[in-house]
């Protein structure tokens, strides 16, 4: 009891477990990544197991089998963690249903993406699904990020930090970051990098979906520096500012190596290394909405007295009265 109530009750446990969903799911991203500028996609040739005859690869199937089968690993390590995170929702106290829906919600996710993984076996890699196995790990990381925040934060109104407009330009921002992953990994499927060598591509002509993707990038570029400015002007509160910027920071950041891998034709590092930065980039664009506003505790919340001080999970913390009691 003393471990479970350590891991996973202890103030804080739900935000560490959140935390831990987000990197892992920019993990997978990389590591999907990583199969398919291996050539590995079809390493293990079936789905659920990894042959006909063996759920787990074998040595006659070489690096290509150990690097699709431990991909396929490191799912069940999303599967525990997103347990965990709702574990510790559970067992939070006072429990908040908000915590345990998105918690729960996130469990429920992780499957499906398994699942859309061995649809991109079944039919031999196609592009159109592997570009949607890839995708599929682009509302998990919002929800993970999303339980991150509402677990240091009230369950309480929404108190907005900025004027209307500002808002709606954060979450334009939001959508047009979404639209630039997406057709990043339409880019992908019209590229080189197919996951086998024998996988055919989507069709679409790569230089033009490359300069399609790039406008894309330019506009968020132009909104996020536009966001930045109002903020600014608005004199938002500093966490929102640095937030802007950072997203900024890496959306030029991802340009460079978008830019430079295109011009050095796709070397598989730098392909690599642009997976990771769309990942980091979702997590930062997500984050943006979050910035512009607060919660305010509710009047009747339930304040606790915490041990660990400075670890608040939107609950009041107090001070334990440490003077001695008055004697008469």
């Amino acid at each position: 009891m003393n471990l479970l109530q350590r891991w996973f009750s202890k103030p804080g446990a739900v935000r560490r477990w959140a935390l831990a969903s987000v990197i892992a799911n920019v993990g997978i991203i990389v590591t999907g990544g990583a199969v398919r500028l291996t050539e590995s996609g079809l390493g293990c040739p079936e789905w659920p197991k990894c042959t006909e005859d063996s759920l787990v690869a074998t040595p006659e199937m070489g690096i290509y089998g150990a690097i699709e089968f431990g991909n396929r690993v490191l799912t069940w390590v999303l599967v525990a963690i997103a347990v965990a995170a709702l574990l510790a929702a559970w067992l939070r106290v006072p429990r908040r249903s908000s915590l345990v829906k998105l918690a729960f919600g996130a469990c429920l996710y992780v499957p499906v993406q398994a699942v859309i993984g061995g649809i991109t076996v079944w039919t031999g890699l196609n592009p159109w699904v592997v570009g949607l196995h890839f995708l599929a790990s682009i509302p998990l990381v919002a929800l993970s990020f999303a339980l991150y925040v509402r677990s240091g934060e009230p369950d309480g109104e929404i108190i907005p930090l900025v004027p209307r407009p500002v808002v709606l330009l954060g979450r334009g921002l939001v959508a047009v970051a979404a639209a630039v992953i997406v057709l990043g990994a339409i880019v992908t499927g019209s590229g080189p990098h197919a996951g086998d060598a024998d996988t055919p591509r989507n069709g679409l002509d790569p230089a033009l979906m490359s300069q399609f993707h790039a406008d894309l990038v330019w506009l968020l570029v132009g909104l996020t520096v536009a966001l930045i400015a109002a903020l600014h002007a608005v004199k938002a509160p500093q966490h929102a500012i640095r937030t802007a910027y950072a997203l900024l920071a890496i959306e030029l950041l991802q340009g460079v190596i978008g830019y430079t891998q295109y011009y050095l034709d796709l070397p598989v590092l730098l392909v690599g290394l642009h997976m990771l930065g769309a990942g980091v980039l979702w997590v930062a664009a997500v984050a943006v909405p979050f910035s512009l506003r607060k919660r305010a505790p509710h009047a009747d919340a339930v304040p606790l007295h915490y041990e660990i001080h400075g670890e608040r999970e939107g609950d009041v913390i107090l001070e334990r009265d440490t003077e001695p009691a008055a004697t008469s």
